[in-house]
């Protein structure tokens, strides 16, 4: 079996983890989660970061025992067995693909608001960043430094105008217990999905240095940096607009911005958005072609997935392919209102992770209890997720239980 190379260093997987948590979320999450929260919508961040904290507390406890490509499919394989492992990675695969599709639309639609190039300019994007990923790991992270050095200045410079725009009466925040728990909850699942990125320096396990010291650490700092950002840009959103207007904008920043009486910001902020997208596309791409290449290698998806290019050592078999699916994909329909399975599959897969970080006797760096707390809180957000993402959910893993049998039938048969 053919490895890959172990070429990215600590400040590499952070910002690679840091690509995939400052995407195009924290550019549009506030409208949504300040909808369904209220005064409550800081709560909500909290429990987010509770949540992040304690399954990225378990994959970094996995990744350093495991430091291979997969991510949460080879450790549950590793220490539950294989149907864990591959309900993990199933999900992870095809919910993200779905996501890729999504990004990438999103990127075209804040580079070209309207008209017929949209979809073409988005399978263009889903394209060049493949074409990234094939020439080299060193190359993604290369193009994804200066993805992100690029967001954080517009989302720093942002805040920077959000702070010196607010009213002489800030709002107050109102009553943070109004909407109930549950609206606390929901609000916390939205802004949990937005920076759930941190995975993705799991799943390139295999090409990290040092990885038992260096995915924790990476891990550790890209999460701590993430929800920083994501409490400074809340922070200030609310400041200026207050919940009652952010909960019925689509482009929270933008709106705060011109609110703030920086109308002359708007173009960076949106090419802000539209790099943020961008970064988060080319993180995904990575990380759903190392999942592939790690089910591929057992059997659970098709076996040519599994190669790995001579020269550059990428899994570039799964990810050429993953372009033509997410090209096709961008080119035929719009996936970005139908993606709340994708949810599910998340909160499953860190439930694979902190489960299997609870059963893992070898190694271990943090305390059961928090990953009993993870495990329990994952069960708490997929109660809150709309029925019709639960359905979905449940149906695209039903398709992926039922080809795996038929597949290990054929094999025995064989």
């Amino acid at each position: 079996m053919t490895r890959l190379a172990r070429r990215l260093t600590l400040t590499d997987a952070v910002v690679i983890g840091l690509g995939s948590m400052v995407g195009a979320g924290v550019f549009v999450v506030w409208g949504p989660a300040a909808a369904a929260a209220g005064g409550g919508l800081f709560l909500g961040l909290a429990l987010a970061a509770l949540v992040a904290y304690c399954n990225a507390t378990s994959s970094a406890q996995l990744a350093a025992r495991y430091p291979t490509s997969g991510g949460t499919y080879a450790y549950g394989r590793e220490v539950l067995g294989d149907w864990w492992g591959f309900l993990a990675g199933w999900g992870f695969v095809i919910g993200k693909t779905a996501s890729a599709a999504a990004m990438a639309l999103t990127v075209a639609a804040y580079l070209v608001p309207q008209g017929w190039w949209q979809r073409p300019l988005a399978a263009l994007a889903v394209i060049a960043l493949v074409a990234v990923n094939y020439h080299g790991v060193t190359r993604t992270a290369a193009l994804t430094r200066i993805i992100v050095a690029a967001v954080l200045v517009v989302l720093l410079g942002a805040v920077v105008l959000l702070f010196l725009g607010r009213p002489a009466a800030p709002w107050t925040g109102g009553d943070p217990l109004a909407s109930g728990p549950l609206g606390v909850l929901q609000s916390a699942g939205l802004l949990f999905f937005a920076f759930a990125g941190y995975a993705r320096i799991a799943t390139m396990g295999e090409e990290v240095i040092a990885p038992e010291r260096t995915i924790p650490r990476a891990i550790g700092i890209a999460l701590g940096l993430a929800v920083l950002f994501y409490a400074l840009v809340g922070a200030g959103v609310v400041g200026v607009l207050g919940t009652d207007a952010l909960a019925s904008s689509t482009a929270p920043l933008l709106d705060a911005v011109a609110a703030a009486g920086a109308t002359w910001a708007m173009g960076p902020v949106r090419i802000g958005a539209a790099l943020a997208a961008l970064g988060a596309l080319l993180a995904l791409v990575a990380g759903i072609g190392r999942t592939s290449l790690a089910m591929a290698r057992n059997g659970d998806l098709p076996r040519p997935l599994a190669g790995v290019h001579p020269v550059h050592q990428v899994p570039h078999v799964a990810e050429i392919t993953l372009g033509v699916v997410v090209s096709l994909l961008v080119l035929a329909v719009d996936l970005r209102a139908v993606i709340g399975f994708s949810s599910f599959g998340v909160l499953l897969y860190y439930f694979v992770a902190n489960l299997a970080a609870l059963r893992q006797a070898e190694g271990r760096r943090h305390p059961r209890a928090l990953q009993v707390l993870g495990m329990a809180l994952c069960a708490v957000l997929v109660v809150t997720l709309p029925w019709q993402s639960v359905a979905v959910g449940v149906a695209v893993y039903g398709v992926g239980v039922l080809g795996r049998l038929v597949a290990r039938r054929q094999e025995s048969s064989r």
